[in-house]
């Protein structure tokens, strides 16, 4: 087998292990600190969900990161929810930042924004392995001002 491929009987994470990696995960996005990503992502790592314009892998990882973070500098993750069951480590989220920097082609706003985002990984070894995640990004570009938002009919 593979260094980062183990059977699910060899992989149950206790869920302290697994709350303990979870935040270490979001502490190293909070701060941008990519060291901190090659210790918490396996150098195998797979993103299914990868950020545009990135590959998906962990370097694409990291890039996506620091082009994301210089887009949002003051960018911040808030743990909702934390789930860990067997391989698997979820997050809900609310991601907020004041876009400062160009993001996904559209220059700055110097709009802040505040948006939920729910991530799985799969863990192996004490390291991500592999990861989707699903973002509010309608609810983002809204709240910046680069979609319209939807008008409200009155009742009458």
């Amino acid at each position: 087998m593979a260094p980062d491929t183990i059977s699910k009987d060899e992989n149950r994470m206790a869920t302290e292990e697994g709350m303990a990696l979870g935040r270490r995960i979001v502490d190293a996005l909070n701060t941008g600190n990519l060291t901190a990503i090659d210790e918490v992502f396996a150098s195998g790592y797979v993103d299914r969900t990868p950020n545009p314009g990135t590959t998906p892998d962990r370097e694409g990882f990291k890039q996506g990161l620091t082009k994301f973070r210089t887009a949002f500098p003051d960018f911040r993750y808030t743990i909702e929810d934390e789930i860990v069951v067997g391989d698997k480590l979820v997050h809900r989220l609310t991601g907020r930042g004041t876009q400062k920097g160009e993001f996904q082609g559209v220059p700055a706003t110097g709009k802040y924004a505040s948006w939920s985002e729910i991530h799985i990984g799969r863990v192996a070894n004490g390291k991500v392995v592999e990861h989707w995640g699903l973002g509010d990004q309608l609810g983002m570009m809204q709240q910046l001002g680069l979609v319209a938002s939807p008008k409200v009919a009155s009742s009458k």
